[in-house]
């Protein structure tokens, strides 16, 4: 396999010395726009910020250059990028000519999170460069590659794998909680974009062209992440960060089945992906076909959005920057045939969570509703306190366990008013924090039993002093209710208490 470039460790220990110089950081960059310009920003709309960005600043050429594809002046740019020479910069393909002056061959962005703070290299976009892109367009930061980090479990571990790279976003992360970084990708292009990210951070990877996991061979490790082109429609490979060769949503598909098989014991996997959602079948039946209990790994796969086929097609040809004309139109119309050639009414979008715990029965949930509510940070923890719980489930009778309510746990309630008065007519609980979880309470026993889950008693004597108040039978009251507290359990809205 290929190798990808080392750049000369000089000339990206100058370009980072020009980048901390400016200041050209993820907060020395936000302070440089207003709010209206933020949000422009956001919209993919630059020229606010390029109204904003007029003092000639070092931090502003360097922004104007490398995050709005604005054209500067040599002067400028030479001192901006000092003590990297203008002719090492076009070597590195940090620059290129433009009549009198430079622009950004790449994109560099100033990136974080809670704790740390990097910069990602890759190609400039459709917001600052616009038209199709080319077929082997690298991604920079984006909002897919942003929720598969806030949904890595960041636990310590030893060897990490980072399925379908592009320009390292994921293994930046990694790189903080993870003893060795392994990174794949088909495109030579991002490896070399990787490389760069790397070496930019003063991180190392070990970095493998090739599909999937086969440059991996037969390797384990402790966590493998994936932000995979997992787009579905016909079999093409028009662009390789969006499509995957495979029809369908057959590359999902692969790497649910594919993942067991290269996690060591206790090992995570978390993906990204699209499914189809076939006309006539539930939900889920089609997700559940593709995993095997015999492979030991707990499964959590969350919807967090679902589209239908005309907004699907409309979002991925205006990411690549297929503008409005003919061709557009006989590409969108021919993406809706295949959908309707395959009776295939939406395509939905989340993040697949499996764990390799080795149980004879594993645990398999698939959450049906989009999950739309506000996640407390990092969503990692909540990630591994689902799994969490469900172990406590496991060979125990809740009945006999000490329950408690999660913080944040409310009662709503909505009242109409009638002839005596205001009438009850719907109520929820509502977690506020953890994983925003709501459920409707039917009676006044649920929501007796959750309001007294204070970890006091076992469950089995709520229920028997429950039901001595309401004159019923405290064995019928436990069948009746104890399935659905172990699903109040499962989402989060109560806990088993550490014994």
């Amino acid at each position: 396999m290929p190798l990808t470039p080392h750049y000369d460790p000089a000339l990206v220990a100058r370009l980072r010395e020009a980048l901390e110089r400016s200041d050209f950081t993820v907060d020395g960059v936000g302070a440089v726009f207003d709010p209206v310009a933020h949000a422009a920003l956001a919209r993919e709309q630059v020229v606010p910020a390029l109204r904003a960005t007029t003092g000639g600043t070092p931090l502003e050429t360097l922004v104007r250059l490398f995050l709005l594809g604005a054209t500067e002046p040599l002067a400028a740019v030479r001192s901006a990028l000092s003590p990297l020479s203008i002719d090492e910069s076009v070597s590195l393909r940090l620059l290129e000519p433009d009549g009198d002056g430079f622009r950004a061959g790449l994109e560099i962005r100033p990136y974080g999170d809670e704790a740390h703070s990097w910069w990602v290299v890759s190609e400039q976009g459709t917001d600052v460069r616009p038209g199709p892109l080319p077929a082997q367009h690298v991604l920079g930061v984006g909002g897919a590659s942003v929720t598969l980090a806030e949904w890595t479990v960041r636990q310590q571990v030893g060897s990490a794998l980072d399925i379908g790279t592009g320009c390292g976003v994921q293994s930046l992360h990694l790189s903080q909680h993870a003893t060795q970084v392994t990174a794949t990708d088909r495109n030579p292009i991002a490896l070399a974009l990787a490389r760069l990210t790397a070496q930019l951070n003063g991180l190392e990877w070990e970095l493998l062209e090739g599909d999937l996991f086969e440059p991996v061979g037969d390797r384990t490790f402790d966590l493998i992440v994936s932000n995979p082109p997992f787009v579905v429609g016909p079999a093409t490979r028009d662009y390789l960060y969006r499509d995957s060769g495979l029809e369908g949503d057959a590359v999902t598909r692969s790497l649910v089945q594919a993942a067991p098989n290269h996690l060591t014991e206790g090992g995570w996997c978390q993906l990204l992906g699209n499914w189809v959602h076939v006309r006539g079948q539930p939900f889920g039946q089609a997700l559940t076909r593709w995993l095997s209990p015999r492979n030991g790994c707990d499964v959590w796969i969350v919807r967090r959005a679902v589209q239908d086929p005309a907004e699907y097609v409309e979002m991925w040809l205006r990411d690549s920057g297929e503008a409005d004309g003919p061709a557009y139109r006989r590409k969108y119309a021919d993406w809706l045939d295949w959908f309707a050639a395959h009776d295939i009414e939406a395509i939905g979008f989340g993040v697949i969570t499996m764990r390799n715990a080795g149980h004879e029965v594993p645990s398999i949930e698939i959450w049906p509703e989009d999950m739309t509510a506000e996640i407390e940070r990092p969503i990692g923890r909540q990630v591994a306190d689902w799994f969490t719980r469900r172990d406590r489930l496991r060979g125990i009778d809740l009945l006999d366990a000490h329950l408690v309510r999660a913080p944040g746990l409310r009662l709503e309630q909505i009242r109409a008013a009638s002839t005596d008065g205001w009438t009850l007519t719907e109520q929820w609980l509502r977690q506020h924090g953890g994983l925003g979880s709501r459920v409707l309470v039917l009676d006044d026993v649920m929501s007796l039993v959750v309001a007294g889950a204070n970890g006091d008693v076992t469950l089995r004597q709520q229920l028997e002093l429950i039901a001595a108040a309401f004159e019923v039978d405290a064995k019928e009251l436990a069948l009746a209710t104890v399935d659905l507290l172990t699903q109040y359990v499962g989402i989060g809205l109560l806990d088993i208490a550490h014994s």
